[in-house]
């Protein structure tokens, strides 16, 4: 009979949209179960029947997250231009936006988290990270075929430009003083001048 059931849970993807605003308004420590629950009209049970821990939650969240970023990764990659503005963009797309970003937020969690998580956990964690080196390697092989770029071994910068980035942008998102986003992408273009660019 319409009208006189159970009202029909969220798809999962609006619950996922969800907790990452809470992450972006109230911070990561104000994320439970039980307020995520209020926010979206579900018990906790109902949202540990989807997601089976808090931990899984978290992950399922950073993967929604990251998939936006893939797609907004796919766009400036493929964008026309030089592959040294793409890779520019690359780096902005990157680092945080300041102290407390939402989805570096999220990273670190989980990370910490991982410690003690499962091998599905973890390989879910590396298919993140391999798509942001996979992308990153392509577009220095671009630009070193095109005379952009000096001779270098794409995969091996690649992993030194990425351990540099992830370095930094930790220092931006927990808000170290003396470190802010335009001093860390100071760094970076000073790294990739001296190490990459050819027209220096």
């Amino acid at each position: 009979m319409a009208g006189g059931g159970r009202r029909q849970a969220p798809p999962r993807e609006d619950v996922l949209a969800a907790a990452m605003e809470m992450i972006a308004e109230r911070g990561l420590e104000k994320l439970t179960m039980a307020a995520l629950g209020r926010e979206v009209g579900m018990s906790s049970g109902h949202l540990l029947y989807y997601f089976h821990s808090k931990d899984e939650l978290l992950l399922r969240t950073l993967e929604w997250s990251e998939g936006r970023l893939g797609a907004e990764r796919g766009r400036l990659l493929t964008r026309p231009g030089t592959a040294r503005e793409r890779l520019q963009e690359y780096v902005d797309l990157y680092v945080p936006d300041g102290h407390r970003d939402p989805h570096w937020t999220l990273w670190l969690e989980v990370w910490n988290r991982s410690q003690n998580a499962e091998d599905d956990a973890r390989d879910r964690q590396a298919a993140i990270e391999g798509a942001w080196h996979r992308d990153l390697v392509a577009l220095l092989a671009e630009g070193v075929s095109r005379g952009e770029f000096r001779r270098v071994d794409p995969d091996r910068f690649a992993s030194r430009l990425r351990a540099l980035l992830d370095g930094l942008a930790i220092h931006v998102a927990i808000g170290l003083r003396g470190t802010d986003r335009a001093q860390v992408l100071a760094h970076v273009r000073e790294f990739l001048t001296d190490g990459l660019y050819t027209d220096v």
